[in-house]
């Protein structure tokens, strides 16, 4: 299948790679389906695709690229829709992806969304965006840019 995106233009889709959100995103609860991408000129960052809006894109990254002691906490009810059993805790890198949403506001420095990640179960290649019931993460925790330094 071929998609037009707003944003990163003609893309080929293979339908084995597309992402599933059952209920939706919160605010966008009507899209379902989604694609990963990687953009070889921004190596590290994620592109959310929606395959049902062309102009719906989140930018992502690995959430222990910025917090690399990064720990779930699945609500149940999400877990359910990952397919996994109450209590469970998956394993980032083995059984999940963990994804945090960038804000980019100008004028403000970025910052990500560690308090609600979005959680790609690696199988099944179903997610959710999973809203902590606990206070360790911010859904506006600062970027952290180190400077390089040069001897």
């Amino acid at each position: 299948m071929t998609f037009n995106s707003a944003h990163l233009g003609r893309i080929e889709v293979d339908e084995s790679s597309t992402i599933e959100f059952p209920r939706g995103l919160p605010g966008f609860e009507d899209r379902h389906r989604f694609l990963l991408m990687h953009h070889p000129a921004n190596e590290g960052l994620v592109f959310l695709q929606s395959l049902e809006t062309p102009d719906l894109c989140f930018l992502a990254l690995p959430a222990r690229s910025i917090r690399d002691d990064y720990q779930l906490a699945i609500p149940d009810e999400d877990l359910e829709v990952l397919g996994y059993p109450h209590g469970h805790c998956p394993e980032i890198g083995k059984d999940v992806i963990a994804l945090a949403v960038l804000s980019l506001v100008e004028g403000e420095s970025p910052t990500a969304n560690l308090l609600s990640p979005v959680i790609i179960q690696t199988h099944t290649r179903r997610a959710v965006q999973a809203i902590r019931t606990d206070d360790r993460y911010r859904c506006r925790e600062p970027l952290v840019v180190e400077e390089a330094v040069c001897s």
